[in-house]
């Protein structure tokens, strides 16, 4: 079953179109990555889910419930994380739990025992009168998703939670989602990160306000990289960008750190980049080639820069 339907949704600031006339499903129990570049349209289409923003044309059902038409009920039934962690920095951890279990109706011993449970994932125990404002970025994550699921949400929306938390931190945090998702709930989740969405079992690109992408992380790189993809590593990376953007073959180029991806049409090889490399008085010696594995970046640069 589905746990949520999006059908034609659109959003318009003015003349602005920020989401137009999207359409997806997200299968129950299941982590679906929802990714974009800064401006895509990703935030503006969580929060019409939500039932934060209110759609200019189009529908959403979120766990049963129309955001358009029973918005209170969506809201009731998911579980919502933002970008800024959506915790209160001068309450103590304790007061932040006890503020959102409120929030949500907990009591007696129900909030008790969500709240003895939200602690200990977020390895706090004795802390609890800790100010949440002092807590490590990692480590006020881990609460942050703990407080946005004390109520058992069926569905739960997480807006680029791991933003400037470091990589150790972003592993055990994609542990707890997964173990969320193992145990029924359906999570939605976009993020920079897009090594990030090789957790997610389906994965939705967008840009400019549209959808240009779906599938699982194997289909879309089957679909968008079908030949191969190589990485040059050299002191001279910078000037060896330069000069691809002359070559004759079709190809297309990024920066990954202190190297360059390829990916590449058929016929083009990387011995024939090699060659041009060298015929532009690049050292042979100077020059590593590798063919790699596509990852979704090289995915997502190949669909945006098509597009």
């Amino acid at each position: 079953m589905n746990a949520i339907e999006v059908k034609n949704l659109t959003k318009k600031f003015g003349e602005f179109i920020s989401v137009n006339n999207v359409s997806f499903t997200v299968k129950e129990g299941t982590i679906f990555g929802f990714l974009g570049a800064n401006g895509a349209g990703k935030t503006t289409t969580i929060r019409m889910m939500c039932g934060l923003l209110e759609p200019t044309s189009g529908d959403a059902i979120v766990s049963g419930y129309s955001v358009t038409k029973d918005t209170e009920n969506v809201k009731k039934n998911i579980g919502y994380m933002s970008q800024k962690f959506s915790l209160y920095d001068d309450l103590t951890i304790s007061e932040n739990i006890d503020f959102f279990a409120g929030v949500y109706g907990l009591r007696g011993n129900v909030l008790n025992e969500r709240k003895k449970w939200a602690i200990s994932i977020s390895n706090l125990a004795g802390k609890e009168n800790i100010l949440t404002g002092s807590l490590p970025a990692g480590i006020k994550q881990r609460l942050a998703l703990s407080v946005s699921v004390l109520h058992n949400p069926k569905v739960l929306f997480l807006d680029e939670p791991t933003s400037g938390v470091d990589p150790i931190s972003r592993r055990a945090f994609w542990e707890l989602i997964s173990n969320l998702s193992a145990e029924g709930t359906t999570v939605l989740v976009t993020t920079h990160y897009l090594e990030e969405a090789e957790f997610c079992s389906n994965i939705i690109l967008m840009d400019a306000g549209k959808i240009v992408a779906e599938g699982n992380p194997k289909q879309l790189k089957e679909t968008y990289i079908p030949y191969p993809v190589y990485e040059i590593t050299s002191k001279s990376t910078d000037d060896i960008f330069k000069v691809l953007l002359d070559f004759e073959g079709k190809i297309n180029l990024s920066f990954f750190g202190n190297s360059i991806h390829i990916t590449t049409e058929k016929n083009v090889t990387g011995k024939v980049i090699k060659q041009f490399l060298v015929q532009n008085n690049f050292a042979e010696k100077s020059l590593t080639i590798d063919s790699i594995s596509p990852s979704l970046e090289d995915v997502f640069i190949k669909i945006v820069e098509k597009k």
